[in-house]
């Protein structure tokens, strides 16, 4: 261990010899140590994915696995389709022992089944993703891939598009160009800009190795964490920072291995912060080291994460050499959210990944306990990349940045990621300090919730502690605030209860940004409102048979038929014998409504071979008063293998409360299953 003056500059935090290159498949290459986990379940993919009903051509490949005190696995999957990669195909499966149960789908996506023929030629598709990239382009090379969007997976070319933006940036773009259209379906860049690095950490120990006369940045206690010089570069590994008396750095600026100095000590904290509060073991959780890389430009200075090839950074100018606490524990979370939930950088995922970031390198800050850099909620504070003393980003009111927002709306998605990270950061403060005006560590904070609600926080370590498991359990690379927020408050009840303070204000938060209620709720189970326009509740039967009466049995998260979307889903029959049931909920339909519209999800399958008679039904029926009338009946005959839409007329009932059930009848002999999922009621 060696006692170093640090300053620093900006820096590369890299897994050492593989990592997270693309948000589909960010796993570890061949030869990387992977967790014996992983490995396991590795072996049982192909058994997991027949259990799923997954269709034929597809492959699950691990992409991560955490497992709780009682055995319970949440094992994360990359999948494709006929040997291409599907982005944004991954999944997670809850399991006990050979059980499985809640299986999470990114986007409902249960399968990514597509013709595979490409109409646009990988020449044009290549010409659309160099103009799209609007930099001078050093490389370009496309494949085809699956290509999940919000609505259904399509064919693509993936273009990655390689050069220098006109800020001199480097860039490594990755467009979506449909293999049908030619249209752009997405773009994800690998250089992630972040937050600018600066800040002057005192004098502080670090892990270093060697003897006299020959010491080097490498740190044996941190699964060999090494830091190198880029000597003015913008790739490459660099050469490791080497001193004859293990004293490094100056603490000036302008002495190179200062910045060496303060990449090697953030990435020791952030090590240290998740390694003793979360017990990850290191980025990719296998023990395997980071590489911290030191670019020292004329003009820029640049932090990196690189996983082979995933970089994160921001050019910053040499009037702000200094690498920040909160900064180092930012951009090695972005590693660990690609090796995670892997969440997208565009869209509400954007956001959820810059925020990731921010809240986990503010702990790290916390974590630290540097008098020179005590803990708080601000973002990159000691920089003053701004001129007049003021951060990059507040946590407590993101708006206060001219460019961030503190409520979720639909419109957030829009924004560029650092700034549709408000809503979240702004959650992460009311969860750890509540509303109103307090003073901590000296740092003034008035913070209110968007919906005028005022609550006290449960606490950043429990904040913190919930966020990681969301992370690392709930949630995938095309999730929403909305996701966010169910798998948060899923995670609290998990970790502290239904009924406890901690999970009802992580609700609580999550409220105070306005994202809407969904099936998740604290408390004794209650249901909360419908979402949206949406006039039935528990519209997806994640909360069991809450808000619907009717047989015993038929709402389940049985296995044997795969829900929709999240584990919960109607299954009329199945039975195989002479059986009757039905599931329904009242509802009232305004008076105002010029149309009433029923919606919902069913897969049909059976065990009867007939193709002309009708021998086992489902009926949708509306009671109204004493009067049943079957507005729709389905049969054996409509078998079908994956789940299709249905949509019922319910104007008639406008003014009315009436009964929406959906009744199973089955005759004796050869099942059929009528398995009914997402419901929704909508008047206008």
């Amino acid at each position: 261990m060696a006692l170093v003056a640090a300053a620093g500059l900006a820096t590369t935090i890299t897994a050492s010899t593989a990592g997270a290159a693309d948000r589909a498949a960010p796993l570890p290459a061949s030869g990387f140590n992977q967790p014996a986990a992983v490995q396991s379940e590795q072996a049982l993919a192909p058994q997991t994915a027949t259990a799923l009903g997954l269709g034929k051509g597809e492959q699950l490949k691990v992409h991560d696995v955490v497992k709780d005190a009682d055995g319970t696995e949440y094992v994360r999957y990359d999948r494709t389709f006929n040997g291409l990669k599907v982005v944004g195909g991954d999944l997670i499966v809850k399991r006990k022992g050979e059980s499985i149960g809640q299986v999470t789908y990114n986007r409902g996506a249960k399968s990514v089944e597509v013709a595979t023929k490409p109409t646009l030629s990988q020449s044009a598709a290549l010409s659309k993703g160099a103009q799209a990239a609007k930099f001078k382009a050093t490389a370009n090379k496309g494949t085809l891939v699956v290509f999940v969007t919000p609505t259904k997976p399509v064919l693509a070319y993936e273009v990655v598009t390689t050069g220098v933006k006109p800020d001199q940036t480097p860039s490594v773009l990755h467009s979506f160009i449909d293999a049908k259209t030619g249209a752009v379906l997405d773009q994800d860049d690998e250089i992630k800009t972040g937050t600018g690095n600066s800040m002057y950490a005192g004098t502080v120990t670090i892990g270093t190795s060697g003897s006299s006369g020959s010491f080097s940045l490498t740190d044996p206690n941190r699964g060999g964490n090494f830091t190198t010089d880029l000597n003015g570069s913008t790739s490459g590994n660099g050469t490791t920072f080497t001193d004859p008396d293990d004293t490094w750095g100056t603490g000036a600026a302008s002495n190179r291995q200062t910045a060496g100095v303060d990449a090697h000590y953030g990435a020791q904290l952030t090590w240290d912060y998740y390694k003793n509060v979360h017990g990850r073991n290191g980025i990719f959780n296998n023990g395997q080291g980071a590489r911290s890389r030191v670019h020292y430009g004329n003009a820029y200075v640049n932090a990196f994460w690189d996983g082979t090839q995933m970089t994160y950074g921001d050019g910053i100018s040499n009037t702000h050499p200094l690498t920040a606490i909160d900064v180092a524990g930012h951009e090695m979370s972005h590693g660990v959210t690609e090796a995670t939930a892997n969440l997208d950088y565009s869209g509400d995922a954007g956001g959820l990944n810059e925020a990731t970031s921010d809240i986990f390198g503010t702990m790290v800050e916390w974590y630290a306990n540097n008098s020179s850099d005590p803990g708080d909620y601000l973002i990159g504070e000691k920089i003053n990349i701004n001129g007049d003393g003021t951060p990059l980003r507040y946590m407590d009111k993101p708006s206060k940045d001219g460019a961030s927002v503190d409520c979720w709306s639909t419109s957030t998605g829009g924004l560029d990621p650092h700034y549709s990270s408000g809503p979240l950061n702004h959650w992460f403060y009311l969860a750890s300090e509540g509303t109103g005006s307090k003073i901590i560590n000296g740092v003034s904070y008035n913070s209110t919730a968007c919906n005028g609600a005022t609550f006290g926080g449960v606490g950043r370590d429990v904040a913190s502690k919930v966020w990681y498991r969301t992370l690392s359990t709930k949630l995938s690379s095309g999730s929403t605030y909305k996701d966010a927020r169910e798998g948060a408050i899923t995670s609290a009840k998990e970790l502290y209860g239904a009924d406890s303070a901690e999970c009802k204000g992580i609700e609580a938060a999550f409220s105070g940004i306005a994202v809407p209620a969904g099936a998740a709720a604290c408390g004794g189970g209650t249901t909360p409102p419908p979402t949206g326009d949406n006039l039935l509740q528990n519209p997806g039967f994640e909360s069991g048979t809450a808000n619907w009466t009717g047989t015993a049995g038929p709402v389940n998260n049985d296995t044997g038929r795969p829900a929709r979307t999240g584990s919960w889903k109607l299954w009329l029959q199945g039975n195989g014998r002479a059986t009757t049931e039905n599931v329904g909920q009242s509802v009232a339909i305004p008076a105002s409504a010029t149309t009433a519209t029923l919606t919902f999800w069913i897969r049909i399958d059976t065990a009867e071979t007939t193709t002309s008679t009708a021998y086992d039904t489902a009926k949708v029926q509306v009671v109204d008063g004493s009067t049943t009338s079957t507005l729709a009946t389905y049969s054996n005959l409509n078998k079908n293998t994956s789940y299709v839409q249905k949509t019922v007329n319910l104007s008639a009932y406008k003014g009315k409360t009436v009964t929406v059930k959906f009744v199973g009848q089955e005759d004796s002999s050869a099942q059929t299953s009528f398995v009914i999922d997402d419901t929704s009621l909508t008047a206008s």
